[in-house]
């Protein structure tokens, strides 16, 4: 065996944020329960942005009460603010998750704020979470392309990721929020990264608008990394990601990994179950 792969699912979140369709609550606890007979040990289901800017979310905390959660899983939100993180607390949630730009274009395009600003803001949660032993995890968009920028430095992404870490998040996902990442462009960000934060510490968050995410994940297993985001039925995309198609499919990710002799620990045909549903809610 290679070892072990940890698949973090983020398809209740970052899988549905963008769909048009007003997706009931009551569906969403049915796919995240699904999800939590899977194999899982965290899945990204809520999170507490204004509804005004992601409608999809607004029903989060109701998620994070109906849901049955079991043993072992944690269940994370995502928290763009001291309002979020304590809406986020109030429901519940076992970890919460932070998110910067490695791009100042994105930054101003999804947040309203630069990049110094957006880090900022997160210092008060960092120091509340702590208090409380909250885990946060960090994530760093366009680490490789900005859809406003162009290119990305990976000396910038190496930078955004060192201080989220060194701000207190026990984990930073890299991601490659176009999905036009190549694996010669993965491979000079980790490098640069790698060098700041600990390669366990990091995840790859790879989306598959280019059709390279499964040779992305590659060249950053040769490097160390042992984390990977998906969701399944590849849903999702950032809303402020003009032209982005969705994250790695979970399915296809868990496969792969599986081919390569990396243990996931998941259930595949209970994967494939949710990949279905998820596709169900996208399509009805």
């Amino acid at each position: 065996m290679a070892g072990a792969v940890e698949i973090v699912e983020v398809g209740p979140r970052d899988g549905l944020q963008n769909e048009q369709r007003a997706i009931p609550v009551a569906e969403k606890i049915a796919l995240v329960d699904l999800l939590s007979r899977a194999g899982f040990s965290r899945i990204e289901c809520a999170s507490f942005v204004s509804p005004k800017w992601v409608p999809q979310m607004a029903g989060s905390a109701e998620v994070l009460a109906g849901i049955k959660r079991a043993a072992g899983v944690r269940y994370a939100a995502l928290t763009p603010n001291m309002k979020g993180y304590e809406d986020a607390l109030a429901a519940n949630a076992d970890e919460i998750a932070v998110f910067a730009s490695a791009s100042e274009g994105f930054s101003k395009a999804n947040v309203n704020a630069t990049i110094d600003e957006t880090l900022e803001r997160f210092a008060p949660i960092l120091k509340a979470a702590r208090h409380i032993d909250l885990p946060v995890r960090g994530y760093v968009s366009c680490v490789t392309d900005c859809p406003y920028d162009g290119h990305v430095d990976p000396a910038q992404v190496a930078k955004v990721a060192d201080r989220l870490f060194a701000m207190g998040c026990y984990e930073i996902s890299l991601g490659d929020t176009l999905g036009k990442a190549t694996p010669d462009s993965i491979a000079r960000m980790l490098l640069a990264v790698k060098a700041q934060v600990p390669v366990g510490r990091l995840a790859g968050h790879f989306h598959d608008t280019g059709g390279r995410a499964l040779a992305n994940v590659d060249v950053a297993l040769a490097l160390g990394v042992r984390v990977f985001d998906s969701a399944v039925g590849g849903l999702g995309g950032c809303p402020y990601a003009p032209g982005a198609a969705g994250n790695v499919a979970t399915e296809a990710l868990a496969a792969h990994l599986e081919r390569l002799g990396y243990h996931t620990g998941l259930d595949m045909a209970l994967v494939r179950e949710a990949a279905a549903m998820a596709k169900a809610m996208r399509a009805a």
